[in-house]
């Protein structure tokens, strides 16, 4: 049976992506049939083709099946803003029951792990009543955290899970990612994640110089995932 898992970050420019590229190339390298959606991006380039983002290009690099563009990114904005006001300014609304709609149509295809990638942290409006989290739980989606490593990550983190766990997702696991070179009390920082976040730590990504979805990957487990 496929497993389907949502991934969130503790902020923007955590490393979702990032994280999400190192987790599809850990399912290839066990055979294993990938799809990666990012329902919603803010922060595209108008190519011939029409609004791209590049996260979305690269989970679709990523995954191991093939899937129209439209269908991985079916909401895209230019500006790098929250997606509701990007949606405001060009008098667009999208809902959690159409994007449900899509991400499902798209997961139609036989395959064993997939991943949906938010927009942001948790707490990402859609529209003026709906947050984009909301999709988490329309689909029953357990929650994959990612952390970024930085001053403050202890607290957004755990705000983030337990705002996870009593919005009625289930928090499956978390990652941390070193987001800069240097960090004070790095590894105390990792220890009190462990110690305090009701989910098993599915990896430690460190500082890389040239991101690398193998490199990534060496970093990651996805067994508590399958």
């Amino acid at each position: 049976m496929a497993k389907t898992y949502f991934v969130t970050g503790t902020d923007t420019d955590a490393g979702k992506t990032v994280v999400s590229c190192g987790l599809l190339e850990a399912a290839r390298q066990k055979q294993l049939q990938t799809i990666a959606l990012k329902p919603v991006s803010a922060g595209c380039e108008m190519t011939p083709e029409g609004l791209c983002n590049g996260d979305a290009m690269n989970l679709m690099e990523a995954m191991t099946l093939e899937l129209p563009y439209a269908q991985v990114n079916p909401v895209a904005f230019q500006p790098p803003i929250a997606p509701h006001i990007a949606a405001k300014e060009e008098g667009r609304r999208t809902t959690v029951d159409w994007l449900a709609g899509i991400c499902r149509g798209a997961l139609m295809r036989k395959h064993d792990l997939s991943l949906i990638e938010g927009a942001g942290g948790w707490k990402v409006p859609l529209n003026n009543r709906e947050m984009l989290s909301g999709l988490a739980l329309e689909m029953n989606t357990p929650v994959i955290l990612v952390v970024g490593m930085k001053l403050g990550c202890l607290n957004h983190a755990l705000l983030t899970a337990e705002a996870i766990v009593r919005d009625g997702a289930r928090l499956a696991g978390w990652v941390a990612n070193q987001v800069a070179p240097d960090m004070n009390h790095y590894e105390e920082n990792i220890q009190t994640l462990k110690d305090s976040l009701p989910a098993p730590c599915l990896g430690v990504v460190p500082w890389l110089e040239t991101l690398d979805n193998r490199a990534v990957a060496e970093h990651l487990d996805i067994e508590p995932m399958l």
